[in-house]
């Protein structure tokens, strides 16, 4: 994260870009994009159908929207690829997609030609992994390396492996996916394992109520957010994972597990940051003073 100067603006924190949703599925960029902003970044557009552009316009306030040329079914379409890449390329700091984005064949081909051509940070998660489970090649050899996201039911779609293998070797699978693809792995669940190949990260923030509709989503966005605020992937992986979890467990004091939701979560992003850059302090403080 940067620390902030007095005469700095929203430009020197970082464009974000959402691609994601299709009908039904609108909540999960919504979710994405909220939790972004407040996890630091300047600026979010979220890239949507066209269609459904006026939905995102309604639920969203803070962050701007990109309409693109879609599908029949309303989902992505091939040919908004070269509006996308221009946008990356000009405005955007790096990309977030997957999030109700759907399984649409054309829509899948959009995904995957974004992936093999974005050369900025990249996170992908939900829809976007399992599309790109048939084509993992195209995430190796880039210079920036991608942020996967997945719960153990992509991560099974990722590597053929089965769920309950999965779960009894968390971070043998991380580890093991991440350095032979060349990305930052970020397995989802109890004790979410992170691993770029070479390091491992497990995280102890979090709780059972975060096992609800959307808490993957926010997770994205403040993955995605601290990506383009120049933060390296690994370390933008376990900081957001550490930051969401922490952020549950203080929703879980006011709303209990069994009526937590997403939305909560993103709540308390804001009191996790507080801490978080407290406890750093701290350890700073400590450390200028000789102890151990």
């Amino acid at each position: 994260m940067i620390k902030r100067k007095p005469e700095s603006h929203k430009g020197d924190y970082g464009h974000l870009l959402i691609l994601g949703g299709s009908p039904g599925l609108t909540g999960a960029v919504c979710l994405s994009a909220i939790s972004a902003l407040r996890s630091g970044c300047g600026l979010v557009t979220v890239g949507i159908p066209e269609s459904l552009n006026p939905i995102i316009e309604v639920k969203l306030t803070e962050a701007m929207s990109l309409p693109l040329p879609e599908t029949e079914s309303h989902t992505f379409s091939l040919k908004g690829f070269e509006k996308v890449i221009n946008f990356i390329e000009e405005k955007a700091d790096g990309v977030v997609i997957g999030p109700g984005i759907s399984l649409e064949n054309e829509t899948s081909k959009f995904v995957k030609e974004i992936v093999k051509n974005v050369e900025k940070p990249i996170l992908i998660d939900a829809d976007g992994l399992k599309i790109i489970s048939s084509e993992l090649k195209i995430l190796k050899n880039k210079k920036i390396k991608p942020v996967l996201t997945p719960h153990p039911g992509e991560m099974r779609a990722l590597t053929g492996k089965d769920i309950n293998y999965i779960q009894k070797n968390r971070e043998k699978c991380a580890e093991e996916f991440a350095k032979e693809y060349g990305v930052v792995m970020v397995l989802k669940g109890h004790h979410t394992v992170v691993s770029d190949g070479e390091k491992i990260y497990i995280n102890l923030t979090g709780n059972p109520g975060m096992a609800t509709a959307g808490s993957g989503d926010v997770l994205s966005g403040i993955i995605g957010s601290l990506l383009v605020q120049k933060m390296e992937p690994f370390d933008a992986a376990k900081t957001g994972v550490y930051i969401h979890g922490l952020a549950g467990d203080f929703a879980l004091k006011e709303k209990g597990e069994i009526s937590l939701i997403a939305s909560d979560i993103i709540e308390y992003i804001p009191h996790s940051f507080l801490y978080f850059t407290k406890i750093k302090k701290c350890i700073k403080i400590s450390k200028n003073r000789g102890d151990k």
